[in-house]
């Protein structure tokens, strides 16, 4: 199975384990590489440029990283095959900049309510009288859950009517409705539960990041990156619709010789309406096709993504 896994998809899961397997040994050595790597508020003394990326491969424990890597194999599979591996690992750094950049804006906020400037010491409860250079420089965020929220919407604006299934809910919903569930949750979280140290607005940072690159690329359809893994999955999807195209024709009852007349006439029309039923849903396939090769997968519009969609469902 893990054969299967496109390469940056696989590649992004091997880089954050490898990461976490590093946290846990570099730590018993005396070495934080959440404080080299993590992303430090701004104007904190540990803060550096490369903490944009860095803190993205980063995790604060075990349950933290299998949920992260479990949504990223779940939905990045689908959407790096559709997209391709340039376009898909653009998408995922420059979302998880984006909910960097978010997290810094609400830390900054939570910087000039406080008036922090103001003080050389601070009371943190817990820890007592500390520098303030010391306080800022623990607002520390790691992991890829902005990133990973960017690819959960990405899924949720390719494939809006596809259904899913979300525990506890006991029936499917569609992929639209799951996505706003979860930007639901993560602004009342963000809102209602300050302190619980969670980045709630990194999260919802990386998904408005990635509203707007998408929107960006669906108006100005020829600045578009590779697109050689996309093609492999819709020329997957085009041998699976004339692979069964041609099932249902082996399948098909044949004309029984003892009908005469009407009856024999009646299933040859049959037989010619169905062939052209065929033939005009497979130009239709080969049209739709050819547009994602010229102009991207996002310049389809609703319905054609959706009869596409339908017919990977029928292959």
């Amino acid at each position: 199975m893990f054969r299967n896994i496109p390469i940056v998809t696989k590649n992004l899961l091997i880089i954050n384990v490898l990461a976490y397997l590093a946290t846990i040994v570099l730590k018993t050595m005396g070495i934080s590489l959440e404080e080299l790597g993590g992303l430090h508020f701004f104007l904190a003394n540990d803060f550096y440029l490369h903490q944009f990326i860095t803190y993205q491969f980063l995790h604060g424990g075990f349950t933290h990283l299998f949920f992260n890597m479990f949504a990223l194999w779940m939905f990045g599979c689908v959407i790096e095959n559709v997209w391709g591996p340039k376009k898909f690992i653009f998408y995922y750094i420059f979302c998880g900049i984006g909910a960097g950049i978010c997290q810094e804006l609400v830390q900054y906020v939570q910087y000039a309510m406080e008036g922090l400037a103001a003080y050389d010491y601070v009371n943190v409860a817990g820890y007592g009288r500390m520098a303030l250079a010391d306080y800022l420089n623990s607002w520390v965020t790691i992991g890829a859950s902005g990133a990973v929220y960017a690819i959960l919407l990405a899924f949720g604006m390719t494939f809006p009517n596809e259904r899913i299934f979300i525990f506890p809910l006991p029936v499917p919903i569609k992929a639209k409705w799951f996505v706003c569930i979860y930007a639901a949750i993560e602004l009342f979280s963000a809102m209602s539960s300050a302190g619980d140290g969670v980045a709630h607005m990194a999260h919802l940072g990386g998904m408005l990041f990635g509203f707007l690159l998408i929107n960006y690329w669906r108006n100005h359809p020829g600045d578009d990156f590779d697109l050689s893994g996309g093609r492999q999955f819709f020329d997957k999807m085009r041998r699976n619709f004339e692979r069964r195209n041609s099932s249902d024709a082996q399948q098909r009852p044949t004309i029984n010789m003892n009908h005469r007349a009407s009856g024999y006439g009646s299933t040859r029309e049959d037989d010619m309406a169905y062939n052209a039923r065929k033939q005009q849903r497979q130009a239709e396939i080969d049209k739709l096709l050819d547009k994602i090769r010229q102009s991207g997968y996002d310049s389809l519009t609703k319905e054609e993504k959706q009869r596409l969609f339908e017919a990977s469902r029928e292959g």
